[in-house]
């Protein structure tokens, strides 16, 4: 791990359980995400989410040809037992949100963690329909509830836009790691079973310390404000009402009337997040489908775009989220939908040439298309961590986990389906609702 050594020589690490005070700006590229990571809770945290990428990376795509090659499990029930995992990982979330808003900070993510090397034991020492969809369920439980933990974790050790740039480099640590993951997988499928049970034991005992390294942190929200610095005159420390006023520290009719308002903003935000989750089952099932099954093209084509995708996003993500930071997060979120609707467009338009030339516009497109996806996923947690009040915090952000959970559980069904009238239908509905859900968040959205 190489955190320690790209830190500045200057700067100390700072305490994990204490908000950093300002600091020098973020830098671009892999130095500014690798400070960015340290500021997000120093070697320790950027170890566990070492783990968590690689460990999603190894198994999520190919739990199920584990399920099939290694326990000789039928395909379709191997199926259920995933969405079941999954559905029961969503049903969690709420449950986890509550726990965060307690003040809970490292514990719920090392929970997370801990959840998930249960759920591998199970697959290793357990065979049958029945262990597997118990495992499938701890496993769903661990990476459903793992973005939610990670934001209130994040938001707790910085502040504002070094807060919003540590999110960033963690999700291209997150991109990188399950690249890798499955680049690891893929070689262990020649090895056979017992190489796969291997790979297995490695990511459950990896979720072991990388849990047992959070743990040591001690993050709590309450720890984190009594270490936070001073505050200037006239302003008031996370959670806390300046005196005079009416506040989360000093409830009264104008306070909760404020909090309403900016949940009721975060409300709003969560539902028109729906059609921009559809943007990520875009590049993994409308394309895929669209370049084999209309264009006819090499599915090559679709590989091309996924890993071009992928390092775009591991090495733009921190550089965009940096270099916007002047804006509002609501504008950059508005912008997103704005350019994936536009990229939809440009499906349509690229797909209609056919053949060679179709695959390679859609190739072109694809480009726009990620953009957009960096806007989205630079803006969106970042705006919820902003504007949510603190002591809801972890309700805010389970609201937005589930927004984004179930608009990718609808997607492979209703994007297929769209696929089966036409390319103009599909295309078209994406677009129409990506770009009103674009107006909703410009118009209703929070301001932050």
């Amino acid at each position: 791990m190489t955190v320690i050594d790209e830190k500045p020589a200057p700067a100390p690490c700072p305490a994990p359980t204490s908000r950093p005070g300002p600091a020098a700006r973020p830098g671009r590229g892999g130095p500014g995400a690798v400070r960015s990571l340290a500021a997000a809770g120093g070697a320790r945290y950027a170890v566990a989410l070492v783990v968590d990428a690689l460990g999603a990376g190894l198994l999520r795509p190919f739990l199920l040809l584990y399920g099939v090659s290694v326990l000789g499990l039928n395909a379709g029930r191997a199926g259920l037992a995933l969405s079941s995992g999954m559905l029961a990982g969503l049903a969690v979330v709420p449950l986890t949100g509550r726990w965060i808003d307690r003040g809970a900070r490292s514990r719920p993510v090392a929970a997370t963690l801990l959840v998930r090397a249960a759920g591998v034991g199970v697959l290793l020492t357990a065979p049958g329909t029945g262990a597997f969809t118990a495992a499938a369920v701890l496993l769903g439980i661990g990476s459903q509830s793992w973005p939610t933990t990670h934001a209130a974790m994040v938001a707790t050790l910085a502040d504002g836009r070094v807060r919003d740039t540590a999110l960033a480099a963690g999700r291209s640590l997150r991109n990188a790691g399950l690249g890798a993951g499955a680049l690891i997988a893929t070689v262990a499928l020649a090895g056979g079973a017992g190489t796969l049970r291997a790979l297995a034991a490695l990511t459950a005992a990896g979720c072991l310390l990388a849990a047992g390294l959070v743990l040591s942190m001690r993050v709590t929200a309450e720890r984190a404000e009594r270490a936070a610095p001073a505050q200037a005159p006239g302003t008031a420390a996370p959670g806390k009402a300046v005196p005079g006023t009416a506040g989360p520290g000093r409830p009264g009719r104008l306070g909760r009337l404020g909090r309403l308002g900016r949940l009721g903003r975060l409300g709003r935000l969560s539902l028109a997040n729906l059609p921009f989750a559809f943007c990520f089952d875009v590049l993994e099932v409308a394309l895929p489908a669209l370049l084999v099954t209309r264009l006819h093209a090499s599915p090559a084509w679709s590989s091309g775009i996924f890993v071009g995708n992928t390092l775009l996003v591991i090495t733009a993500q921190v550089a965009v989220v940096t270099r916007l930071a002047r804006y509002p997060r609501r504008t950059v979120f508005g912008a997103a939908g704005w350019l994936l609707a536009l990229s939809y467009l440009g499906f349509w338009a690229g797909g209609g040439l056919g053949g060679t030339a179709g695959a390679a516009a859609v190739a072109g497109v694809s480009v726009l298309y990620t953009f957009g996806e960096i806007l989205y996923a630079g803006s969106g947690t970042a705006l919820v961590v902003a504007e949510a009040p603190p002591h809801l915090l972890g309700r805010a952000l389970a609201r937005w986990e589930l927004s984004t959970g179930l608009g990718r559980a609808a997607a492979p069904a209703a994007l297929t389906a769209l696929l089966a009238v036409g390319p103009g239908a599909l295309w078209a509905v994406l677009a129409g609702c990506t770009a009103l859900a674009a107006v909703a968040v410009r118009r209703l959205g929070p301001a932050a």
